[in-house]
């Protein structure tokens, strides 16, 4: 059997840009990125604290060290620049596997963006 379970998070971070006009995504800095075990075009799901909202997207990489957090296109409209939103993606493994599987879970300075 397979299960879904949680493989990395980027726990409270906030919104630096919303860009309606893009093609869709979220833009995250490549140092959150790396720390998360996250990669480009990865799916993940974004969490918004600040209005209960929740959706799908995939992962483009923002320049590093820049702190950016921007979300592309329609799910600009899921979020206010400022907002704090946690960042999930999930894997599919063996259920014993699972059992035993450590997430990567990031807790960066919700002001900056930066890891401390």
């Amino acid at each position: 059997m397979f299960i879904e379970v949680c493989k990395s998070k980027i726990h409270k971070v906030s919104v630096t840009e919303a860009n309606l006009q893009y093609v869709g995504s979220i833009t995250i800095d490549e140092d959150l990125m790396d720390a998360a075990n996250l990669i480009e075009n990865e799916k993940v799901q974004i969490v918004n604290i600040n209005n209960g909202e929740r959706l799908e997207t995939y992962v483009i990489r923002g320049e590093r060290g820049s702190g950016i957090i921007c979300l592309n296109g329609p799910a600009a409209r899921k979020v206010a620049v400022g907002d704090v939103i946690i960042i999930i993606s999930y894997a599919t493994m063996d259920f014993e596997e699972a059992k035993t599987f450590k997430p990567c879970l990031v807790f960066p300075d919700t002001e900056t963006n930066k890891l401390v």
